[in-house]
């Protein structure tokens, strides 16, 4: 598989990660002989890129994702994050170290390659109503204590929160790494405006990234798995996935996807995801792409699909008009 250089750091990254989350489901609820199967084809097949966090399965990916390595991560890169709560933002130096060690332990590792924040950017989440200059401010000193430790390369965080904040987050060169929402119902990340025109939404994110050398890892490129064009979900996936594409449920983003089959009748594509997942990598400055996983099956067809390349321009031309027609 295809590899590229990641941002500013020296990584060089499969164009396929493989993603350890609770929404495919393998390495959180998966039997371990498929964990191990799944991790060991990935590596045999050029997959270069894990990703995983502490709040996947409650650490159950992280240990499972560990025992699968067994302590070998020769030629790899391992990614996991860690989440703040408000308690926390009494002590984010404390509770950014306490979470990498805890990670460390299920992971059997002595050091990562890259922690990245998992807390939505400018807006309260789950567990933290978070200040983003104030956690931006505190997150610099803890991240540079585990990285001065050895236990640390890189540092990301997830791009998910106000359009505002997330470009603020990027631009400042604190983090080498961007989890970018970017699909075919979520187009605007990867969108361009001219110089005199303002960028609204989410648009030149991936631009301003690739600008100031932070690696871009794009994520829900299946839209949470409406992109597969089936709204029957995988027992091992989380079976609720709020909607991305639109206000409504997941269903409706199912029908979303839905309106791009006429790219699969004419022959751009062998399915709605392959569609989705070549439509990604069509973008030159998104070095890798996550995919989260349920099966051994799911992986290699989601390999399949990136090493066919990105999409021609006649398909990509096609896929604006119906995203024109969705606003």
């Amino acid at each position: 598989m295809q590899t590229l250089s990641f941002g500013r750091t020296d990584l060089k990254v499969s164009r396929l990660t493989m993603g350890c989350g609770a929404v495919g489901g393998l390495m959180t609820k998966g039997r371990p002989v498929d964990q191990d199967n799944a991790v060991a084809w990935a590596r045999d097949n050029g997959i270069n890129f894990f990703d995983t966090a502490a709040l996947y399965g409650n650490g159950a990916s992280e240990e499972n994702l560990g025992r699968a390595l067994a302590g070998n991560t020769e030629g790899i890169t391992v990614s996991t994050k860690v989440w703040l709560t408000d308690k926390d933002l009494d002590d984010v130096t404390g509770a950014v170290e306490r979470s990498l060690n805890e990670s460390l332990t299920r992971l059997k590792l002595n050091s990562v390659d890259l922690l990245q924040l998992h807390n939505s950017i400018g807006l309260p989440d789950r567990f933290c109503k978070n200040d983003a200059d104030q956690l931006l401010a505190e997150i610099q000193p803890a991240f540079d204590k585990v990285r001065a430790a050895g236990k640390v390369r890189y540092f990301g965080f997830t791009a998910n929160g106000t359009p505002e904040k997330l470009t603020e987050w990027v631009e400042s060169e604190v983090f080498d790494s961007a989890q970018i929402f970017y699909n075919l119902l979520v187009p605007s990340a990867g969108k361009q405006v001219s110089d005199n025109h303002h960028a609204t939404d989410y648009q030149q994110l991936l631009t301003t990234s690739a600008k100031h050398g932070v690696g871009a890892i794009g994520v829900r490129v299946l839209a949470g798995g409406a992109l597969s064009g089936n709204v029957n979900r995988h027992p091992l996936g989380m079976p609720v996935v709020d909607p991305i594409g639109s206000d409504t449920d997941y269903a409706t983003d199912v029908k979303l996807g839905l309106r791009f089959q006429p790219l699969i009748d004419a022959g751009h594509a062998t399915s709605l995801a392959e569609l989705a997942m070549r439509y990604v990598i069509s973008n030159p400055q998104l070095p890798t792409t996550e995919i989260g996983i349920a099966t051994l099956d799911e992986l290699q067809t989601a390999a399949m699909a990136i090493n066919k390349g990105p999409l021609q321009e006649e398909a990509l031309e096609l896929i604006e008009e119906i995203q024109a027609a969705m606003v």
